[in-house]
């Protein structure tokens, strides 16, 4: 069984795309961080979403993404709340973390190569998306090819490491409905950028919004708890 190492937030997106690795016939190791992100509550998710998709192995990083800020993910900046979907992918949001999915894609390819895998999965989007520059295909494509340059295996193996984006070209329920198919549980799941102490979704920032349009569209009830 081949096996791919999976990047799992504990949201929406990345459980998807783990059950599309499943899915796929993969033995999938989750990889999580917690990077110092003001809604760390999401790796509660991540750790029901990989027991209930059966994943193999299910690692956290801890990484301080605090000490540089510029994100209101990382640092205290407010969250960006209500904004229309035009205006969501006007510009790069205070939301974007700097170079998050470069870091985090570089942990995955340091843990494929040791599992002896040659696979990566990772949830982004580029359709109903933030306007994040690391959600882009042409950013995937060009980490896949440092990938294969800056690493033993893929120097000396003969194989070439893949980073699938499953969802990249979906819309949000595009891939509601792809996940359901897939038996995914988005009660399992947390999309808030900004929750409350007990873990309830505001409601109103993007990615809360991104994902209410998406249930709605798809035809289907978001399980998660909300605080209105």
């Amino acid at each position: 069984m081949k096996r791919a190492v999976c990047l799992l937030s504990g949201g929406l997106d990345s459980a998807t795309a783990l059950a599309f690795a499943r899915r796929d016939g993969y033995a999938c190791y989750a990889l999580s961080f917690d990077y110092g992100q003001r809604h760390r509550i999401e790796l509660e998710a991540a750790a029901r979403v990989a027991r209930s998709l059966g994943a193999v192995e299910h690692k956290t990083v801890v990484i301080d993404l605090r000490l540089f800020g510029g994100s209101a993910l990382t640092a205290d900046i407010a969250v960006p709340k209500d904004r229309l979907a035009a205006a969501m992918s006007q510009d790069i949001p205070i939301t974007y973390v700097p170079a998050r999915n470069t870091i985090f894609l570089s942990f995955a390819l340091a843990w494929a190569e040791v599992l002896g895998c040659f696979d990566i999965f990772i949830g982004i989007n580029a359709v109903d998306y933030s306007g994040y520059p690391d959600c882009r295909p042409a950013y995937i494509a060009a980490f896949e090819r440092m990938a294969n340059l800056a690493t033993r295996a893929g120097v000396e193996s003969g194989h070439e490491l893949t980073i699938h984006t499953p969802l990249i070209a979906l819309s949000k329920a595009e891939i509601i409905r792809a996940g359901l198919a897939l038996g995914v549980d988005y009660s399992l799941t947390h999309s808030c950028y900004d929750p409350a102490a007990d873990g309830r979704a505001c409601g109103h920032c993007d990615s809360c919004l991104l994902r209410l349009a998406g249930f709605a569209a798809a035809g289907a009830a978001d399980p998660a708890p909300y605080r209105q």
